[in-house]
C-alpha cells in the first residue's frame, strides 16, 4: 500500500480525470440505444450457443470456453476450429445477472456484451474489470425487462471511469489480484475439506461400499424405506399468523444445507403448510431441489416446499435425517424421480421411497449426527475455520477495492464528454 501511496503521491496528487465508458473502451456490437458518436469502432466476436460451449469441454484446453455464467472450462484449439476469439477482455451477459467476466488470451464466447480498452496506456484492461466489478450493483440495476433482463448499455456506456495514470492501475491491478489469489488459495483448500467431509459423511450414513464395514452394516442398522420413519407435514396454518421470519419460501431457502434468509413475501390469505421445529424443509421445483432447512422454530410454507416430519423421535432423531437427505445420492434420486416438463417437481411418492440405513440405537445416531455437525460447521460455518477465514479475507478485499478505486477528481472535463 506504501508504494501505491508513493505513487499517487508523485503522479497524481490533486486527483485524477474521470471519462465515460464509451470514450475508452471498445465493445462487441454497435447498441441501438447508444448513439453512433460513441461506438465509432467495433470489435466483433462470434457467438456460440451456452450448450454447444459445454459439449466442447475437455481436460487440459487452451481455449476458455466463455459462458454467461457457469464455468465451462476450457476445450482445445482443434475443437474451437475456426470460431476462437483472442485478446483481453472483460465480458457482462446479454441476458439474466451481471456476471462480471475477465480473460487474457483464446476463448470462444457465448452471448456475451464484450468489452476491451481503446488504449491500454489510457486504461488496464484488468482495471477496467476491477472497476466494473466494484459497481456490479449498479450494473445489475441497468437489466431491465419482464421476463430475461437485458442490459441498458446507454447507461453502462454512460458510467465513468477514473483514470489514474497506469503505473498507478498497475498498482492497484497487483493488490488487488493478490487479495483474490489469497481468496482462491483459501477457497480451494475449503473444497478439497468438502470432499474430505463428504465422504466420511457418506461413509457413515453407509451410503459408500467399505468392506471393514460389513459386519457392522449387519448388526447394528436396519434399511428402511423413508415413509416408514417420516411423514409429510399433514398440518395448517393460517397465513395471517405467519410474519417474514416464520414463513419459507423457495426463493428465501439457500442451497447445499446453508439454511434459509428471511422471506421478502409472505402470503396474506389462505393455509399454508405448518411446519415446527425439527422438521426438515425441502425445495420441491427445479432447480431448487437441492435446497434443505432443518427447521429452528415453526411456520409455513407453500407447495412449492416440502416438510418432512419424523414419526417417532425416539426411534429416529430428525437431526440424522436431516444428514440423510441432505446427501448427494438422495438429490440424486429426488432429481432421477422428479416430474413435469417445464418445471419439474419431486415427486413425492417416490421420496416417500428411498431407502435408508439407520442405526439401530438413538445413541450411535447421536454420535454420527455429532461428528457430522462439527465437520459440517468446519466446512460450512462463516464464524470459525476457513469459513471463516475467507469471509474476513472478501471483506478486506471489498474494502481495499472500493478504497482503491475511488479517487479525487480533478477539475478538468472534456469538452466532447
Amino acid at each position: 500500500m506504501n508504494q501505491l501511496g508513493q505513487l499517487i503521491d508523485r503522479l497524481c496528487p490533486d486527483g485524477v480525470e474521470y471519462k465515460p465508458l464509451w470514450k475508452v473502451t471498445v465493445w462487441d456490437k454497435k447498441f441501438n440505444s447508444v448513439d453512433n458518436k460513441k461506438q465509432e469502432k467495433i470489435i466483433r466476436y462470434t457467438y456460440l450457443l451456452a450448450s454447444d460451449l459445454k459439449k466442447m469441454a475437455v481436460k487440459n484446453g487452451n481455449v476458455k470456453l466463455l459462458s454467461t455464467g457457469a464455468d465451462y472450462g476450457y476445450t482445445t484449439e482443434e475443437i474451437a476450429g475456426k470460431d476462437i476469439s483472442d485478446g483481453e477482455i472483460v465480458a457482462i451477459p446479454w441476458g439474466g445477472i451481471a456476471y462480471i467476466q475477465y480473460y487474457k488470451g483464446k476463448f470462444l464466447t457465448s452471448d456475451n456484451r464484450i468489452a476491451t480498452s481503446v488504449d491500454k496506456n489510457v486504461l488496464d484492461n484488468k482495471f477496467l474489470y476491477y472497476f466494473m466489478l466494484n459497481r456490479v450493483d449498479e450494473i445489475q440495476s441497468y437489466y431491465r425487462g419482464s421476463g430475461i433482463k437485458h442490459p441498458d448499455m446507454a447507461k453502462i456506456l454512460e458510467m465513468r471511469i477514473p483514470l489514474p495514470p497506469p503505473p498507478v492501475q498497475r498498482e492497484i491491478v497487483r493488490i488487488l489480484d493478490n487479495f483474490t489469489e489469497l481468496t482462491a488459495e483459501l477457497t480451494a483448500e475449503l473444497t478439497a475439506r468438502k470432499k474430505q467431509y463428504e465422504y466420511y459423511r457418506d461413509l457413515l450414513l453407509l451410503l459408500n461400499n467399505d468392506t471393514n464395514l460389513g459386519e457392522r452394516k449387519n448388526s447394528e442398522i436396519e434399511w428402511t424405506k423413508l415413509n416408514v420413519i417420516a411423514k409429510y407435514s399433514d398440518s395448517k396454518i393460517e397465513a395471517i399468523n405467519v410474519d417474514k421470519k416464520s414463513y419459507v419460501g423457495v426463493d428465501n431457502l439457500l442451497p447445499n444445507r446453508a439454511g434459509k434468509t428471511i422471506s421478502n413475501y409472505v402470503p396474506v390469505e389462505g393455509r399454508l403448510s405448518y411446519f415446527k421445529s425439527g422438521d426438515i424443509l425441502i425445495g420441491n421445483i427445479r432447480p431448487y431441489l437441492k435446497k434443505i432447512w432443518f427447521a429452528t422454530h415453526q411456520g409455513g410454507t407453500n407447495g412449492d416446499v416440502l416438510v418432512i416430519q419424523v414419526r417417532d423421535s425416539e426411534k429416529v432423531l430428525p437431526r440424522y435425517l436431516f444428514h440423510i437427505l441432505s446427501t448427494d445420492n438422495f438429490f440424486f434420486y429426488n432429481v432421477q424421480n422428479s416430474r413435469g416438463a417445464k418445471m419439474p417437481r419431486g415427486n413425492k411418492s417416490s421420496i416417500m421411497d428411498y431407502s435408508i440405513a439407520v442405526p439401530k440405537t438413538t445413541e450411535v445416531q447421536q454420535q454420527i449426527v455429532n461428528i457430522l455437525d462439527r465437520f459440517d460447521a468446519l466446512c460450512n460455518d462463516i464464524t470459525i475455520g476457513l469459513p471463516a477465514e475467507i469471509e474476513a479475507r472478501q471483506k478486506q478485499y471489498e474494502y481495499y477495492r472500493d478504497k482503491l478505486l475511488s479517487f479525487k477528481p480533478t477539475n478538468k472535463k472534456s469538452s466532447k464528454d
